[in-house]
């Protein structure tokens, strides 16, 4: 009889362990034909005549460039000649230093010529003191504030409240815009009032070729770690933001780029100081507040713009970015817990909010679970050969032909690594991912639970690579 329960209850076991990974990468499959589908209609819309046409018209919104930087010697003044060069009528660069430790400042002070001066914003939001406000005489739409530290999301509230226009972007410090990008995100503006923030699409800079601080050439990274993330980025942006945008369900803007009405930041009382998941924990707010008041909005991902970003070379900075990405969703999941399948916030509330907590902040947990599972039926003779052939196929095998699809179309459509070579490096990315790199990461992520309450609100140093230009 015992023995009759035992088998019952695995057997229970390896059918729901089954079927959430079978769910998931259902999902994900159907999300990468959507993305195609929004990808042809992007390349068939003619943008770069409406954009045209816009701008001779004078239909442009001016735009704030947030730029928090912390320890960005190596990087800050080639991204900031990037954003300098960026093709826009009217806008400003704003570098928040968020008390660095190194020469940040002093790189920024020699390299752009910076005065001392003097701007008294409204304290509608607060911030750490500012140390001092340095405008460029070389380039008078350059402001750079120096300020004590408090982390990203209280930088980002300092460049907010210095911010002259009704627009403002946020982009790392580490990150290059390409040339047109603010002029293809802002078209969304232009194009729907309800609009109050917009992402953009993030690439991995690692192996690209940089003159006169812009991509000239992309390349495979060198290293199967950075390779394997070019896959990463590629279907969350591809497959996920895309689609959850089509579905009017999208609750992250990347923090590395996206565009956002002042006002309606301003509003709902700017960024929180006091979670790691800022960029997510923003956007869901905007839900919540808006749908609170029933106001008509929309918040959505736009494909073209593109911004390219540093990416971990190594596993010890990959862990620990993973493991701050889980603690800053786990954080606002927390936070908004009033959402969840509540039907006064719509589709948000009864799909968005579900689908995070069960396929993104839980993943790790049931994924750990199944590879602990497999093991113990395997030492104890109890291994159902069918299980685990399935749970290779959905764990694994079938999140390698999901990434590939989204490799496949993306190159198809654009063809960002024009070598031969270089589009085989990526995908057999594709196939490593499946084989050390995702466990380690799930463990990662799991061991975020166990950190969340200890390390809550708290960042960890990142290290940059000198931009070779």
């Amino acid at each position: 009889m015992e023995n009759s329960f035992q088998a019952t209850l695995l057997h229970i076991i390896e059918v729901l362990i089954i079927t959430y990974f079978a769910i998931l990468n259902s999902v994900y499959a159907v999300s990468v034909l959507v993305a195609s589908r929004v990808m042809v209609a992007t390349a068939l819309r003619g943008e770069r005549v409406l954009m045209k046409s816009y701008l001779e018209k004078g239909y442009y919104r001016p735009i704030s460039l947030l730029v928090p930087a912390f320890n960005e010697e190596e990087t800050i003044t080639a991204s900031v000649h990037s954003f300098l060069n960026l093709h826009y009528p009217e806008f400003e660069v704003i570098v928040i230093n968020d008390g660095s430790q190194d020469n940040t400042l002093q790189k920024l002070m020699d390299e752009f010529m910076l005065e001392n001066t003097s701007e008294f914003p409204s304290r509608v939001l607060e911030s750490k003191p500012i140390r001092g406000l340095y405008r460029s005489i070389k380039y008078p739409n350059l402001l750079v504030i120096d300020k004590e530290n408090g982390g990203k999301a209280d930088a980002l509230n300092a460049g907010i409240i210095h911010s002259t226009k009704p627009l403002f972007c946020s982009v790392d410090a580490d990150s290059i815009l390409e040339a047109r990008a603010l002029i293809r995100v802002s078209r969304q503006f232009l194009e729907d009032d309800r609009l109050v923030a917009v992402g953009g699409t993030v690439r991995v800079l690692n192996g690209a070729v940089i003159r006169e601080d812009a991509i000239k050439e992309v390349h495979s990274p060198k290293s199967w770690l950075e390779r394997i993330q070019v896959v990463e980025y590629t279907r969350a942006f591809l497959a996920g933001r895309s689609t959850f945008s089509a579905l009017q369900v999208l609750l992250i803007i990347s923090g590395a780029f996206g565009l956002f009405s002042r006002n309606a930041v301003i509003e709902v009382g700017g960024y929180r100081t006091d979670t790691v998941g800022e960029d997510m924990e923003l956007v869901v707010r905007m839900h919540r507040y808006m749908r609170d008041r029933k106001r008509k909005y929309q918040i959505r991902y736009t494909m073209d713009p593109i911004c390219w970003t540093q990416v971990p070379s190594d596993m010890g900075m990959l862990r620990k970015q993973r493991n701050r990405w889980q603690r800053g969703l786990l954080e606002t999941l927390w936070t908004h817990r009033g959402m969840f399948l509540n039907p006064r916030y719509g589709r948000i509330g009864l799909f968005s909010m579900p689908y995070y907590l069960l396929f993104e902040a839980l993943a790790p947990l049931l994924e750990v679970f199944g590879y602990v599972f497999t093991l113990y039926l395997l030492l104890t003779r109890q291994l159902n050969v069918d299980f685990a052939i399935m749970f290779l196929v959905m764990a694994l095998l079938y999140g390698t032909l999901v990434s590939m699809a989204s490799i496949g179309i993306e190159g198809f459509m654009i063809k960002r690594y024009t070598r031969f070579f270089d589009r085989v490096k990526i995908m057999l990315a594709t196939v490593f991912e499946q084989l050390g790199y995702r466990q380690v990461l799930a463990f990662e992520r799991l061991f975020a639970f166990v950190m969340l309450y200890s390390k809550k609100g708290q960042w960890d140093i990142q290290r940059r690579a000198r931009i070779q230009r």
